[in-house]
């Protein structure tokens, strides 16, 4: 994608990185985005542990309106599969952010309204009990259309609880 030097203060042809304050900013607008603005994320608790180095990491509390199964109060199936799909779409967000580094915030932020769930399966493995749960999520493949991600979500105790894979529309 090019753009033209009046958009980014940048001469044709020229490409920089972004500045570690501009960094800092896409951090805390893909934050403050994830965390509060989309209502639902807010609502189950998800607040984002890691963006950036390495995998993206989502935690949330046990709380009584998570439960699925009221007799023995194991976390319901669909806050695993939506916590999963929220940390892959995380790790889409930050790696589109990666390859595109000569962007701003707002670009990068622009590409998010294109960014769609195509597909995700997830494994249950063992029961979601526990007091605090975190989600992983890394990219592992990126393309121009679609991204692909590995997901994985354990309790406080570190047991593996869920994994999942997802495609993601990128464009």
């Amino acid at each position: 994608m090019s753009t033209s030097g009046s958009d980014t203060g940048r001469s044709a042809g020229e490409q920089q990185t972004r500045s570690g304050a501009e960094h800092r900013q896409l951090l805390n607008e893909i934050t403050t985005l994830f965390e509060h603005r989309i209502c639902f994320n807010e609502f189950l608790g998800f607040q984002i542990r890691q963006l950036d180095p390495g995998p993206v990491r989502v935690s949330f509390e046990m709380r009584p309106e998570l439960i699925g199964h009221y007799l023995f109060g194991r976390l319901h199936g669909g806050v695993i599969s939506s916590v999963l799909d929220v940390a892959g779409g995380l790790a889409v967000m930050m790696g589109i952010a990666g390859f595109h580094e000569e962007e701003s915030c707002d670009q990068i932020l622009q590409r998010f309204s294109r960014l769609a769930t195509i597909d995700l399966r997830v494994d249950y493995l063992r029961q979601g009990i526990g007091k605090e749960f975190t989600a992983e999520a890394k990219v592992l493949r990126l393309g121009r259309r679609v991204a692909v991600c590995s997901m994985s979500l354990t309790n406080d105790e570190q047991t593996l609880i869920a994994t999942g894979n997802a495609s993601y529309i990128v464009s």
